[in-house]
């Protein structure tokens, strides 16, 4: 099940559409093209278990070049189209490339990748040229709208975004099947909890190349489904997109629902939002106020999943579960928990420790990172494995996430979880977006701080931040309360929900080199 067999079925059904634009792409023609660019890179001497990278901003020829990777045994990398050309020459280089299709659109840091990657040998370009692209399209062209003789399944191997440090490459072996035999992973989870089938309009609202809409979006598509791409979030145009296309299905992260609740009530309200029977949300917690307003507005039909791009383990949890488990992130679908202590010790039920998957084998390596690879792994138990994440689970096995290990507050030998302050304080109604993190403190060691992005055209000032403090003292104990609160004009949160609060931390604790990669 892939774009090959769905060319046959319904050659002229849209496989992606542009929600802003209305440009489509239909199922002949990824089916055609993707194989135009498995022959160009087959001819370039690429074969099963290479490697090819995408530079690109949303644009449906990614759709391309991900099935042509994926058709022809290849590992695909995806870059964050929000670097520098150094830190994307990085990851172009470290995941041994040596095919690279970028847009013209990022062309200015296209244009200084080849210095970064010298093992690369190909650059293509879509929607025109830099100095050092061959223009994508006339390559392609060359090359005939022919399966390969054999089309092994490739894989995705993505990068961590680098919260704490040099993005590691996220190796996983290749399937041992075609890619005709089967939906993939992902796709096929689609299809046995979301019913997601040939008929599914999948709304994607974030950047593709983060690893949950690139998965969604390929799924989607080995069932044969609609992807409507946005070329960007935006609360209104989502909405829109939803009515026009009346979307069945839908991926968010928490701060999408967060800006969606913070707009005026009466830009909402007109959207004939009936179609839209499943809403799934990952990559952060969702705070429990936003999540009971959402699912307020949208009813129960807002599903949530727990994992990572390792695929360790997931977890998820229907919209009736996490009524009954609120701010759970669910139960094992894949994998079984296991909350331990810093010494590897197992904890009992409502204790918060670092979360383990067990799986049978460890589904993954960090490319070309032995210690980085054994430092997550369990002490006496090497095939559990973990993300870096603090949760507990309750007496029936629902998981609950506490906060990042790396961002835990340690002040007078008392644990204070970050995350659990901010779910408070965003549903305070002059906070638009908020971080919480320890700054250095004399005698305690660290104290707790707020920085604080505020709606458009509420002022950042000491009367606000005193009345921030009284709320918080209103609703959380009063040790985990902030000390302070600075204001920001923007946080460095990416469009995918990622907050980047290592840039935070390392200003108050005086690092300089805090480069987002």
């Amino acid at each position: 099940m892939y774009p090959g067999l769905w060319a046959k079925e319904f050659p002229n059904k849209a496989a992606v559409i542009d929600s802003v634009s209305g440009a489509t792409t239909t199922y002949r023609q990824l089916d055609e093209r993707s194989n135009q660019l498995a022959q160009l890179m087959w001819a370039k001497g690429l074969r099963p278990g290479d490697h090819v990278a995408i530079f690109m901003e949303n644009n449906l020829r990614y759709f391309e070049v991900i099935w042509a990777a994926l058709r022809s045994g290849l590992y695909l990398t995806t870059v964050n189209q929000y670097l520098t050309d150094e830190e994307a020459g990085y990851i172009v280089d470290n995941c041994g490339a040596e095919v690279l299709i970028a847009s013209r659109r990022l062309g200015e840091v296209a244009e200084g990748l080849k210095r970064f990657a010298p093992n690369c040998h190909t650059w293509l370009m879509v929607d025109g040229t830099v100095d050092g692209y061959e223009a994508y399209e006339d390559a392609i062209a060359r090359y005939p709208a022919e399966n390969l003789a054999a089309e092994p399944s490739g894989l995705f191997m993505l990068y961590s975004s680098g919260t704490t440090g040099r993005p590691k490459g996220i190796l996983r072996p290749l399937p041992e099947c075609n890619i005709a035999d089967n939906p993939g992973a992902v796709g096929t989870l689609q299809q046995q909890i979301w019913g997601v089938d040939e008929h599914a309009v999948y709304l994607s609202p974030a950047p593709l190349y983060h690893s949950a809409p690139l998965s969604f979006c390929t799924g989607i598509q080995a069932n044969g489904g609609t992807v409507i791409m946005m070329p960007r979030f935006d609360e209104i145009g989502a909405l829109a997109a939803i009515e026009k296309y009346r979307v069945t299905h839908s991926q968010w992260v928490p701060t999408m629902f967060t800006r969606l609740l913070k707009m005026p009530p009466d830009q909402l309200q007109d959207f004939d939002l009936s179609s839209h029977r499943v809403a799934i949300h990952a990559a952060a917690p969702c705070p429990d106020g936003i999540k009971r307003q959402m699912l307020e507005w949208w009813g129960p039909i807002i599903h949530e999943y727990y994992g990572g791009s390792e695929l360790n383990g997931l977890t998820h949890c229907a919209p009736e579960e996490w009524l009954k488990h609120p701010g759970s992130v669910g139960k094992p679908i894949l994998g079984a928990l296991h909350i331990c202590a810093e010494d590897g010790s197992e904890l009992p039920a409502g204790e918060p420790g670092l979360i383990y998957f067990e799986q049978p084998i460890i589904p993954f390596v960090y490319h070309g990172e032995e210690a980085k690879t054994k430092e997550s792994q369990h002490p006496e138990h090497p095939n559990w494995s973990a993300l870096g994440d603090i949760g507990y689970v309750d007496e029936e096995g629902f998981l609950y996430l506490t906060d990042r290990a790396t961002f835990m507050i340690i002040s007078g030998g008392v644990n204070i979880y970050p995350q659990e302050i901010e779910d408070a304080l965003i549903m305070h109604n002059k906070i638009a977006d908020i971080a919480v993190l320890g700054v250095p403190n004399e005698e305690m060691g660290e104290e707790v701080k707020a920085v604080v992005e505020t709606p458009k055209g509420v002022a950042g000032d000491a009367a606000l931040a005193a009345d921030i403090l009284a709320y918080a003292r209103e609703h959380i104990a009063h040790y985990k309360c902030p000390k302070s609160v600075d204001f920001i004009d923007q946080l460095p949160r990416l469009p995918t929900g990622k907050l980047y609060k290592r840039i935070l931390k390392d200003k108050y604790w005086g690092i300089t080199d805090s480069r987002i990669v």
